[in-house]
């Protein structure tokens, strides 16, 4: 690390239950998803949530905790899944959580394009680089259009994030809070037993529809 950036990263550096305290009643979350959840941040999210009220989450598939979509969030924080995966279906099917059906080649244009202003990002990013620069690692397509669109961006950084090249970077100055971390990155296991009758066949299918 270098002395240029060094002492604002450090200046921004708090804890979770810190962070947390930057969202107000009526704000809405983008989070970032798949296994690149920022899973403390989320869990002081939730312990916050009997303060807040009408607080939206947005995001795509999550993998992990769905506390925010549990029953006693309702009037607290409501999700709003872009794709939903089975740890908030009921919460979307019994009506307390929501869902935005969109293409995966127009999902940033909801936010660059203002469609759904973001008023916070939690996203999960790598160390810095010398420079900065840190990476959004595993999740960057979904997650760098969205984010950078917040007006407040608050990130966990974790040594176990890849640092993945490309337009993946985010550099330190742009982030206004940064909560420290250090855990394993989920990881979506396989189906037990490996893919059933109903799997293949649903793969055969779409291989018909693919060009060779």
């Amino acid at each position: 690390m270098t002395s240029g950036w060094t002492g604002i990263y450090e200046n921004k550096v708090v804890t979770a239950e810190e962070a947390v305290k930057a969202i107000e009643s009526g704000d809405r979350i983008f989070l970032t998803g798949n296994c690149s959840v920022p899973q403390v941040l989320l869990k002081a999210l939730v312990a916050r949530a009997p303060e807040l009220e009408n607080v939206e989450i947005c995001h795509a598939l999550t993998i992990g905790s769905s506390d925010y979509v549990a029953p006693e969030m309702e009037g607290h924080l409501r999700a709003n899944s872009l794709f939903i995966g089975p740890n908030v279906r009921r919460a979307v099917q019994e009506g307390r959580a929501d869902f935005t059906p969109v293409l995966l080649s127009e999902f940033t244009l909801l936010f660059s394009k203002g469609y759904l202003p973001v008023d916070v990002a939690f996203v999960h990013l790598s160390p810095p680089d010398e420079h900065g620069f840190c990476s959004y690692g595993i999740e960057t397509g979904l997650t760098k259009t969205p984010a950078e669109a917040a007006r407040i961006i608050i990130a966990e950084v974790n040594p176990n994030m890849p640092r993945c090249l490309g337009d993946s970077f985010i550099h330190i100055s742009r982030v206004d809070y940064i909560v420290p971390v250090d855990y394993p990155l989920m990881e979506l296991p396989m189906t037990e037993g490996g893919p059933t009758e109903l799997h293949m066949r649903i793969a055969e299918y779409i291989a018909e529809l693919i060009p060779d």
